[in-house]
């Protein structure tokens, strides 16, 4: 594997040099802070999601005075608030009214863009979508999928950065990476999904938020016993099954719970090859009546599904225009068998916050979260005998650990195994009324996350599946591993104000994180020599300065700035060779300028945006879920969002929104594998289309309901160069369905019907990752095509596919 090459921390493109400007944004939210502490009960602000209610209320600490932080959201100036005593405080808001578009879009308050689709519009959606599905019409995002039964996640295209910079999280906790965020909940379990672009909370414990935070709140437990059931059918053998059971109030405790399960199964849509997962959600909750709460998530997911092949450019045109495909062979004797390219996972997810409201105007917030994942993904490893490169070092080579040769033309297997992906950490947060204008609060996180991670060989079995990569029969010579991952602590502190009758809001915030990571080789061999290591010790600060103006009940103003950073995830170094240099962290200077509208017939949202970057890192995709980390320099993105809605009129309920983006690349970077140096600055930032814009309808009368949606993503460079290019696309979506009167125990039976790509298109919705020039050669074989039993290397980017037209059928009721 070639050497990295990093650029040195550099100026951007301004009048201030990038430390002048990070000193003067920390000394600015210092001033804030400071200033804002010595003033004269300000409550807690809804930054993100998931944070407490500002309410107007009397000076005081009362019990009741606290909205819980579990499911408050921030409640606009035009929202009737009574305050009826001391120990009484009560906020009225309607959530139709607050959202657009059909649940679309939602009326936000916050000092920043947030863009949130709500429990209106998921619960018209399939079953089968994940978190990224419900986003995709969002301005800020170009989410790309690479299957339409909701079996696998997809990637993230935001203001020119990807997920790999976003910050992905449930119920305030991390979550999976994009491309397996489905395995951390069920769609029903989904109250609503979040993104705030370009701002994330201090007190988040996020280590990548320089593309923002996509937060998904789950579902509260019921006052009620009862429960909820679906069954869905339908393209591609697609059949899933659900159920809901809500326990209802537990006796007189104030305990609710609920658990959930969900079996799902289906075809590939390219080429050969059936996925399975089996899911569970679990999740208890107790209130106090002194606005104290607790609340616990937990998830199972257990999944075996096929890899898939992500063309080259060549491979995509010969589908579209001759249909050959490019997807896994169907023929068991074949090296490029399905069953030889299967990912195998079991993953648990827990996240348990807890927030007690203290005496003498304090709180105290903690949150713990743990995430277990183990499993393996097997890939082609060529044909023993053959002349190529992966498998001349096997010819020979030790088999079974009995020293016979491996009998030439014998199908082999590649694995990667990795035996452990583990998360762990925990924030801990004091809260304190300063006065009757400011609260101040401040914490500590502190979070620890490792891969184990090793690379065995195996003959493949004679039914052409897959042995396993701990069938010891099968295994073939050495193995070697890598053990990677970072232990972090971070210190934090911020103070939100509010004056003039609650219009004006000042949020000061200042988060220092120190990280220590490692990436150790084991079980060597010449890439991975035993006692290979590499380390670094890092710093990173993080101020933020947001403030807020309420014109009047209809208008409002904001401004943002902050700093934001990314370091490369364990995941990440695990694809780095043992001692290779660890990728400087990449650090955003961000600013943010809105404006909000509404009114009871329409809302309006419109955000212009300045980011510069600096050590931007970016992953290559190898093939077979393989990625690897490089450094090209910096980037600068400006540009602005715009979303407008409609109130329901005469059932129909419209949202449009557009983005447009100026990306560019501030540096020239290194190419290593031609030792040349590529003339990238000022050319289209990689990955970063130029216009987005995406339309929908909804429409209800009764009990029928309509939702329609177009989605517009432009031309967009996928090579660093910029040699390399896609054009622009349209996807689309359907969903129509009927809720019945009740009747029985069935207090909701709904069926309904979701199409996607109901035009057929063949388009190309993004690259898997980046390169430097489109006329490299991949690294790593590309397996595709019945009857591939060599791999070829493809050149230039590997893509993802628009699935082909896919509907489903669903039948659900609540009981």
């Amino acid at each position: 594997m070639p050497s990295r090459f990093f650029l040195p921390r550099r100026s951007v493109g301004s009048s201030l040099t990038y430390r002048q400007r990070l000193a003067t944004l920390t000394c600015l939210a210092c001033v804030a802070g400071l200033c804002a502490s010595v003033q004269g009960v300000g409550q807690t602000f809804a930054a993100t999601a998931g944070q407490s209610v500002p309410v107007a209320g009397k000076a005081g600490h009362a019990p009741a005075a606290r909205v819980s932080a579990r499911h408050a959201h921030a409640v606009p100036a035009n929202k009737s608030v009574q305050a009826g005593g001391a120990e009484e405080v009560s906020v009225a808001s309607n959530r139709t009214a607050r959202s657009g578009g059909g649940g679309m879009m939602r009326l936000e308050v916050a000092p920043h863009a947030v863009q949130t689709v709500t429990k209106d519009y998921i619960n018209m959606r399939s079953p089968t979508s994940t978190p990224l599905d419900l986003v995709k019409n969002l301005p800020s995002l170009n989410v790309m999928t690479p299957d339409a039964s909701g079996m696998q996640g997809g990637s993230i295209q935001s203001r020119g950065l990807t997920d790999l910079d976003m910050a992905l999280m449930v119920d305030g906790a991390p979550a999976a990476a994009a491309k397996y965020l489905t395995e951390d909940i069920d769609s029903e379990n989904l109250d609503e999904v979040s993104v705030t672009p370009g701002s994330a909370a201090r007190d988040l414990p996020v280590m990548s938020a320089a593309g923002g935070v996509l937060n998904s709140r789950t579902h509260l437990p019921s006052e009620k016993m009862g429960g909820m059931v679906d069954f869905s059918y339908g393209t591609n053998n697609l059949s899933r099954e659900f159920i809901r059971l809500e326990s209802g109030e537990i006796g007189r405790t104030g305990i609710k719970s609920f658990f959930s399960f969900s079996n799902t199964h289906d075809r590939s849509w390219m080429g050969a090859g059936s996925n399975q997962r089996k899911h569970i959600d679990f999740g208890v909750r107790k209130d106090w009546d002194n606005g104290s709460n607790a609340h616990l998530f937990l998830s199972w997911n257990s999944e075996d599904f096929v890899i898939d092949n992500y063309p080259t450019a060549e491979q995509f045109s010969q589908y579209k225009h001759t249909g050959q495909g490019y997807g896994r062979s169907a023929n068991p004797q074949d090296v490029n068998y399905w069953r030889n390219n299967n990912d195998h996972w079991n993953e648990i997810f827990l996240t348990a916050p807890v927030h007690i409201v203290l005496p003498k105007k304090l709180t105290f917030d903690i949150q713990p979260y743990f995430s277990f994942g183990q499993g393996w993904d097997a890939s082609p490893g060529g044909v023993a005998g053959y002349t190529n490169p992966v498998t001349n070092s096997l010819v020979g080579g030790n088999y079974a650990s009995t020293g016979q040769a491996v009998p030439s033309g014998t199908n082999m297997t590649n694995y990667f195994l990795e035996n452990e992906a583990r998360q762990v950490g925990v924030v801990a947060k004091l809260g304190y009324d300063i006065d009757k204008h400011n609260h101040l609060s401040f914490g500590y996180w502190y979070e620890n996350n490792q891969t184990i991670q090793s690379y065995p060989t195996a003959t493949t079995l004679a039914n052409g599946a897959a042995s396993g990569p701990t069938a010891s029969a099968h295994l073939v010579g050495s193995t070697f591993g890598q053990t990677a991952g970072y232990e972090l602590h971070s210190l934090f502190i911020q103070n939100q104000s509010r004056y003039l009758n609650n219009r004006l809001l000042i949020n000061a915030g200042f988060k220092f994180v120190m990280s220590n990571t490692w990436n150790n080789g084991w079980m060597g061999n010449t890439n991975h020599p035993t006692g290979s290591n590499s380390g670094a010790n890092t710093t990173e600060p993080l101020p933020q300065l947001s403030i807020s103006y309420q014109i009047n009940e209809n208008n409002q103003i904001y401004v943002n700035a902050e700093g934001d950073y990314r370091q490369p995830s364990a995941t990440d170094l695990g694809w780095l060779y043992a001692g290779t240099p660890i990728p400087k962290n990449q650090y955003s200077i961000k600013e943010e300028l809105g404006y909000r509208y509404h009114n009871k017939y329409v809302m309006v949202d419109m955000s212009f945006f300045n980011y510069n970057v600096t050590n931007r890192i970016v992953d290559q995709y190898m093939g077979m879920n393989q990625f690897k980390p490089m450094s090209i320099g910096g980037q600068t993105m400006r540009g602005f969002d715009f979303m407008i809605a409609g109130t329901s009129y005469h059932g129909f309920s419209p949202y449009a929104s557009v983005e447009y983006l100026h990306a560019t690349q501030d540096s020239n970077v290194y190419d290593p594998n031609d030792n040349t140096m590529i003339h990238s600055k000022g050319t289209q930032a990689i990955m970063a289309p130029r216009v987005m814009a995406n339309f929908g309808l909804t429409y209800t009368y009764k009990g029928f309901f309509a939702n329609g949606s177009v989605h517009y993503t432009g031309p967009q460079s996928v090579s660093i160069a910029d040699d390399q290019r896609i054009p622009g696309y349209v996807t689309n979506t359907l969903s129509l369905g009927y809720h019945f009167k009740p009747f029985g125990f069935l207090k909701s039976p709904t069926f309904k019907l979701n199409f996607t790509n109901l035009t057929g298109s063949i388009v190309r919705t993004g690259a898997m990752g980046a390169v430097y020039r489109g006329s490299d050669l991949n690294s790593h074989p590309v397996w595709s095509g019945s009857g591939s039993s060599t791999g070829g290397l493809g050149y230039g980017n590997s893509f993802m596919v628009e699935p082909r037209f896919t509907m489903v059928g669903s039948v659900s009721t609540s009981f």
